[in-house]
């Protein structure tokens, strides 16, 4: 699901637990908050609201409280400490992440920091809906990927499958997944088929005619 403002803000929602906030440069260098400045600099994104620069991601995150009733974090926990018996599983079901699958991206997107969310990401989902966490991680990395202009086919029949793409006939008026697929198409929502410029090609599925 798209959602595009008139000024500049796209909003993109896989429906399930990844979401992508989207500025037009326009924004460049004057929003703040916990989704960063917007500046072109990756080290000052820890901003306070008093414009300091911190490093512990404790004091920014409690500085952009909206509400004084929101308790005080004190620590953040890693849910791996938390389900130890899970940590294990979560490491060798995201390793496709650091794997060959992805070795074509490595070198634009460093899987590292993907990697890891999908460790903790996956620890901490111990109560039904790991799956979920888990395809939302790796689909996250496939997604900054496809941004850096590397589209990766990465799921199967047995990791994260969306089964249309492998029980439809290729040749038929059928639904068919597409790992990215076009940035704009015509829809009921959307009859004129025009979009923003700023959405890039998105996973999903697709009606073949």
């Amino acid at each position: 699901m798209v959602i595009e403002a008139n000024n500049g803000l796209i909003v993109i929602w896989d429906q399930r637990k990844n979401i992508f906030v989207k500025l037009s440069p326009n924004f460049k260098g004057t929003v703040c908050g916990l989704c960063g400045n917007y500046d072109g600099n990756a080290n000052n994104e820890f901003m306070l609201r008093s414009q300091e620069v911190v490093i512990e991601p404790l004091d920014f995150g409690n500085d952009w409280k909206e509400s004084s009733s929101c308790p005080i974090a004190r620590e953040i926990r890693n849910p791996c400490s938390n389900n130890p018996y899970r940590e294990s599983w979560a490491q060798k079901q995201c390793s496709i992440i650091k794997s060959q699958v992805f070795t074509t991206c490595h070198s634009q997107v460093d899987p590292s920091h993907f990697y890891n969310a999908c460790v903790r990401d996956s620890c901490a989902c111990d109560s039904g809906g790991d799956r979920d966490c888990l395809c939302a991680a790796i689909a996250a990395y496939a997604q900054a990927c496809n941004e850096a202009g590397n589209c990766i086919a990465w799921r199967t029949p047995k990791i994260c499958p969306l089964f249309c793409d492998y029980y439809n006939p290729s040749d038929e008026c059928e639904w068919h997944y597409k790992p990215c697929g076009a940035p704009c198409m015509q829809t009921c929502r959307n009859p004129t088929g025009q979009c923003s410029s700023q959405i890039l090609a998105l996973e999903g599925k697709k009606m073949i005619a």
